[in-house]
Order: structure tokens, then C-alpha cells, then sequence
């Protein structure tokens, strides 16, 4: 018998649960015919994958070694099922996914002309955190993420299109409001600090609270929201303080004040990520959009590519 992509499938399931019952669960099959299956396959590679009195269900060193490479055929026979779908398909589609925060950027003006210029692409969004889109990107479930966590993944290629500056957001009548258009995040310690997303992690929250934690800096009380727009609202009713990108002047209130962060390095970055082997038409028009925009609007960055 020589082993099929559905082996390494069972054998993966079953080491991430370390039960073989849960992993039948995942899989929806009976837990016999998943322990014939894992045998088989033990057999085939001559050697045991799972140490079996173990509680719960341990690799051994050579299913450790296994586990690692099943997961990236897994995750490659994935990308090449996506790629080829998009590829066979008559209407062309390219899915995108989100971060919230990048909708008051330039992101809706890029959307909006590239459905103009490429009107046979049928273009389908969906919001979600930049950890979501990893997994939505190995899966096939999106083509490409606009998110800002530096996460690393073989599979996946991140281009940083631009560092957007950090700003803060004030409750109008703070006493910070007036004064210096400019503030430090060390006259920042004594309000509560709202941060998002709550979850999962790790999230544009960690981004805001490394940079108090690399001057040393704790933040009075810190309270985590599941949204930006939670945060903001929070911070409209006097809750506490929200550092936010830049881009959110743009969503204009008159119950909320921004000010500048005067620190060196704080900044988000917006970064594009598409599957590792992924260099498709649409992609590439996609990225070549987005570099005539900023060239329009003088916007600084440094050229990436597929």
C-alpha cells in the first residue's frame, strides 16, 4: 500500500488531538476504520508515529519529523487545489479578506477601482483578523489578506505595502485634547488604555502594547474589546484611550479627538499576503493597482514583489 494525501490527513487530525476518538469526531468517521488506517500507514513507513501508552497521544521523534512534512503537503495539495480552481474558472473570482482598520485607508479606493478595471474578476470580501487569513489563505477559502501582524508562515508570502503611523484617539474634553497636537505614550500611562481585537492572538492589541512595553511603560488599567469599533465607542464615552493607525482621521466624529504619537517607530504596517506559489493575473494586477495609487498620492513605501 503506498500511502494517499487522506492518510496524511488522519495522521495529522490525530496528532493534532491527541485522542483518536476526537479525531474520528473531526473527521467524521469511526474511530476502527481511523486506527486501521493509522496502522496502515505505519506499516507502510515501517515504523510506529504515536507513542500508544502514552495519555494523551504523544508523536515519537520520527512522527514529530512526519507530522512536520505532512502538514506542508497538506497545506501545498491545498494551495494547488485553489490556484487550479481559480485558474479552470470561466467568471474569475479573487477573494480577499480584511482587517476592519484597513477600510479607512486606501483599501476601499483599491477595491473600487479594480473591480473598474477588471471587470470580468467577480471580487468577493470578508472580514477577518490577519490570523484568519493565514489559515483562509492555506485553505483556499481567500486569495489574498490585507492585515498587519508580521506572522510567519512558509507557506504564505507577506508583502509590507507601507508603515501606517499609530495616532491616538481622545475623548473629547480629556485634558489631553488640548494643547500639543503631538503626545508621548508616557503621558498616556495614566488613562485606561482600550485595545482590539481581543482575539485570537496575536492581534494589532500587541502591536500597541509592545510599544509601551519597549519604553518600559505600563498603561494604568488596559481593557480588551472584541472590535475597533467597540474601542471607539468606548473611547466616544470617556471609557479610556485607543491608539489607532492613522487612517482612522478619516471616520469623522465630534465626540473624538486624534492626536500624534511623537515616537520614533510607532507604526503599523498594512501588509499583503497570498499563498507562497501563488502568482496569478489577478494578483499581479491587484499589487501593480496598488503601487500606481500610492505613486498617485505620493504615499511612501518600498516596492515588493510576488
Amino acid at each position: 500500500m503506498a500511502f494517499e494525501l487522506r492518510h496524511l490527513k488522519y495522521f495529522v487530525t490525530v496528532a493534532e488531538e491527541k485522542n483518536f476518538t476526537r479525531a474520528a469526531e473531526r473527521l467524521f468517521i469511526a474511530q476502527p476504520p481511523l486506527s486501521r488506517q493509522i496502522k496502515q500507514l505505519e506499516d507502510e513507513l515501517g515504523t510506529e508515529l504515536f507513542e500508544r501508552g502514552s495519555r494523551p497521544l504523544e508523536l515519537t521523534e520520527t512522527g514529530k519529523f512526519f507530522f512536520a512534512h505532512a502538514q506542508q503537503l497538506l497545506s501545498h495539495a491545498a494551495e494547488i487545489k485553489a490556484m487550479t480552481k481559480r485558474v479552470s474558472q470561466i467568471n474569475r473570482t479573487l477573494s480577499i479578506g480584511y482587517v476592519a482598520s484597513t477600510l479607512y485607508g486606501k483599501l476601499p479606493k483599491i477595491i473600487r477601482l479594480y473591480r473598474y478595471e477588471h471587470n470580468a474578476v467577480d471580487l468577493q470580501l470578508h472580514e477577518m483578523t490577519t490570523v484568519e487569513q493565514i489559515k483562509a489563505l492555506k485553505e483556499g477559502v481567500i486569495d489574498v489578506g490585507f492585515g498587519r501582524i508580521k506572522h510567519e508562515d512558509q507557506n504564505v508570502h507577506r508583502i509590507v505595502l507601507r508603515e501606517e503611523r499609530l495616532i491616538v484617539a481622545l475623548p473629547i474634553g480629556h485634558a489631553l485634547a488640548e494643547g500639543s497636537d503631538r503626545l508621548q505614550l508616557k503621558s498616556l500611562i495614566n488613562d485606561t488604555l482600550i485595545v482590539y481585537p481581543k482575539a485570537p492572538r496575536p492581534s494589532f492589541a500587541d502591536q500597541v502594547l509592545s510599544a509601551f512595553h519597549d519604553r518600559a511603560l505600563t498603561p494604568k488599567k488596559i481593557i480588551e474589546v472584541r472590535e475597533l469599533q467597540i474601542a471607539i465607542g468606548l473611547v466616544a464615552a470617556g471609557e479610556g484611550i485607543a491608539i489607532v493607525p492613522n487612517s482612522l482621521i478619516g471616520m469623522k466624529r465630534d465626540d473624538i479627538i486624534y492626536k500624534d504619537l511623537n515616537e520614533r517607530h510607532a507604526y503599523s504596517p498594512i501588509i499583503m499576503s497570498v499563498r507562497a506559489m501563488d502568482q496569478s493575473e489577478e494578483i499581479r494586477n491587484l499589487l501593480d493597482l496598488i503601487y500606481r495609487i500610492y505613486d498617485e498620492e505620493q504615499i511612501p513605501y518600498v516596492r515588493g514583489t510576488l
